[in-house]
């Protein structure tokens, strides 16, 4: 499962350092990087994504913007998206459970809780596919 290709949107580069140590010590070394959604719906347009790991915070399209993107477009609805945010408001939480993110993660977060998220998603997905 490491070799899943993983997209990490993150306006910060130390947030982009952080996730992308603790994803690599999970053995997960195909990793793109975009510091905001729009660059992000660009290399989704080129590459294969099997994982979208955003922050809410950036600048010229949000995460939750890009959520809603992902998953208006058929060919990208399928992918999982774990939002890494300090937006820890109710209200910000349903915004992007009604946006259908599929893991939610409030900075800060230890290397395993982010391990933990991803093996989740990564499960559910393999199920879903499986069932088709």
């Amino acid at each position: 499962m490491p070799s899943i290709r993983i997209l990490i949107v993150d306006d910060f580069d130390t947030m982009q350092k952080i996730i992308r140590n603790i994803l690599l010590e999970q053995g997960y070394t195909n990793l793109t990087f975009a510091t905001d959604g729009e660059k992000a719906v660009k290399i989704l347009a080129d590459e294969k994504i099997d994982l979208i790991i955003s922050d809410w915070n950036m600048p010229r399209m949000t995460g939750v913007e890009l959520l809603k993107h992902v998953r208006k477009a058929p060919a990208l609805a399928h992918i999982p998206f774990i939002m890494v945010t300090a937006e820890g408001e109710k209200e910000n939480i349903l915004k992007a459970i009604q946006a259908k993110v599929d893991q939610y993660i409030i900075k800060p977060f230890t290397p395993e809780m982010l391990a933990q998220k991803i093996r989740n998603v990564l499960e559910k997905a393999e199920k879903i596919a499986r069932e088709k």
